[in-house]
């Protein structure tokens, strides 16, 4: 039976270790790292997802602050809340919840944000900063990704990574992390072909595609490491990772389960992307 990767225990330790960041952080420099999230619209998860982020925020004793936006907001007046986070000197880190409403381009609101403040790692600033080897702020469930594989002690140098999903957000990101890691990373998808064979070579087989339970035990190596990035809703109302878990438990090394696999680090991450900007801004000032 593979080992299971803990993902609330080990976010558990991150929000620990954060709090400790930001306690120091507070001595130092006389105020908590601050945090803007801002919501434009009511779709129903990512009003829960933006309220879990503030309520963690202030959690770990940041200054956690939730922007709710009708869905009817302009494109231009959304631009100018992001200016004036920007501008805001106690506002170290600034996400925009995505989808957005129809009527505003997402690209143009997120080339908007300041890099420096951008703790999503969605600029074009930061995506060039990762792929170029010296990442700034790294998106958060591809660096929870990584923390899960360091904490279950997976050898990445010279192994083979396959990720499965070519996604902005955590795909392309995940890939670019593995290198950077030396290891050997194919990025696959739903269209590569013989995906099975090619999964199958993989000693890290990261899922990431947004099929429920479409890694099934023929993709995986004996004794590999997954990481179940997939969330997806069945018609029962339950929630299944991109990974058959019961079918590819038995045969993999080390799994995260879903939900309680990745799901718990993105936010974990997002709070160490808050701090790590909030002291280079400072760093940045002092030189």
């Amino acid at each position: 039976m593979a080992r299971l990767i803990d993902g609330k225990a080990i976010a558990q330790t991150v929000r620990n270790e954060v709090r400790q960041s930001v306690s120091a952080f507070r001595e130092r420099h006389g105020r908590a790292p601050g945090l803007s999230v801002v919501l434009a619209g009511e779709d129903p998860a990512s009003v829960i997802y933006t309220r879990n982020k503030e309520k963690a925020a202030n959690e770990v004793g940041m200054v956690g602050a939730l922007h709710k936006l009708p869905a009817t907001i302009t494109e231009s007046d959304l631009l100018a809340l992001v200016d004036r986070l920007n501008a805001d000197p106690a506002i170290d880190g600034i996400l925009v919840q995505l989808p957005l409403p129809p009527s505003v381009r997402s690209e143009a609101v997120l080339e908007a944000i300041d890099p420096r403040k951008d703790v999503d790692g969605f600029h074009p600033v930061n995506v060039g900063a990762l792929w170029s080897s010296n990442p700034k702020l790294v998106p958060c469930t591809p660096r929870g990704c990584l923390r899960l594989l360091r904490e279950v002690g997976a050898e990445l140098k010279g192994s083979r990574a396959v990720v499965v999903g070519r996604s902005n957000i955590v795909g392309k990101p995940v890939a670019a992390l593995l290198l950077a890691e030396h290891a050997t990373v194919t990025l696959a998808h739903s269209r590569t072909r013989d995906l099975a064979a090619v999964c199958r070579e993989a000693d890290v087989l990261v899922a990431a595609v947004g099929r429920a339970r479409m890694i099934g035990k023929d993709f995986v190596k004996p004794g590999a490491v997954v990481i179940d990035v997939g969330m997806n809703r069945l018609p029962d109302g339950k929630l299944a990772g991109d990974v058959d878990f019961a079918a590819v438990e038995p045969i993999a090394g080390a799994i995260t389960p879903v939900p309680g696999g990745v799901g718990p680090m993105t936010i974990a991450m997002l709070l160490e992307n808050t701090v790590i900007a909030a002291r280079a801004r400072l760093d940045e000032r002092m030189h």
